[in-house]
């Protein structure tokens, strides 16, 4: 599954990089995927929806195992 997290990531992150920011995948267990945000989406005030309604959004739909989300 973490395979699947990261090629998934590898998609969204040139949207975050253009706007100066990044996303790290920490770790992936029992279907809660741990990101960091970096750049410019560390401390950015839509950084929480930008993780809830956009990486989780996309992860949910690509990974059928994805539960959750969420930023560490």
């Amino acid at each position: 599954m973490r395979e699947k997290v990261e090629q998934a990531l590898a998609k969204i992150k040139p949207a975050l990089q253009a706007d100066g920011g990044d996303v790290e995948l920490v770790d992936v267990e029992d279907g809660v995927v741990k990101v960091k945000l970096t750049g410019a989406c560390a401390g950015c005030p839509v950084a929480s929806i930008t993780l809830k309604q956009g990486i989780e959004r996309i992860l949910k739909e690509q990974i059928a195992d994805v539960k959750e989300v969420v930023a560490v």
